[in-house]
C-alpha cells in the first residue's frame, strides 16, 4: 500500500472513532443538562438529547470526509506522521469547537429554565436608611 493510501487509512481509523466517543460523551453527561432544561420532562429531554447527536454525527463525520484528500502525495513514512498530525489537529479543534458550541447552548437552556422557575422577585419591604459618612 502506498504511504497516501496508508495515510487516509489511518485517518478514519483515528478520526470515526474519536468523534463516536466525544458524541457519547455529550450524550451522556448532556442527558442532566437537559432534563433540568426541560423541567424533569425525561422523555423530551432524552428525544432532544438523541437528535443533538445525530447532528453531531452529521456534521463531524461529513467534516471528516471532506477533510480527507490531502494536497500532495505522501513521500514516506515521516510524511504521513506530518500530514496525519495535521489533518488529525484540525479534527480535534473542530470536535472541541462543536463541544463548546453544546456546552453552549445547555448552559443557556439551563439558565433560561432556571429563569422561568424562580417566579417575580419580591418587593422589597422596607428601606435601610444611608449611614452617615465622617
Amino acid at each position: 500500500m502506498n504511504p497516501t493510501v496508508t495515510t487516509y487509512a489511518l485517518y478514519l481509523i483515528l478520526a470515526i472513532p474519536l468523534t463516536i466517543w466525544v458524541a457519547k460523551t455529550l450524550h451522556r453527561n448532556g442527558r442532566v443538562f437537559l432534563v433540568e432544561c426541560f423541567h424533569g420532562k425525561e422523555e423530551l429531554a432524552d428525544s432532544v438529547n438523541h437528535l443533538l447527536v445525530v447532528g453531531f454525527y452529521l456534521v463531524n463525520v461529513g467534516f471528516v470526509s471532506l477533510y480527507l484528500k490531502l494536497g500532495a502525495e505522501v513521500p514516506d513514512v515521516r510524511g504521513i506522521f506530518e500530514a496525519l498530525s495535521g489533518k488529525m489537529g484540525v479534527v480535534l479543534l473542530v470536535l472541541g469547537a462543536m463541544h463548546f458550541f453544546n456546552v453552549l447552548i445547555f448552559t443557556r437552556l439551563r439558565r433560561r429554565a432556571e429563569l422561568e422557575r424562580s417566579g417575580p422577585p419580591v418587593m422589597p419591604k422596607g428601606t435601610i436608611p444611608p449611614t452617615p459618612q465622617a
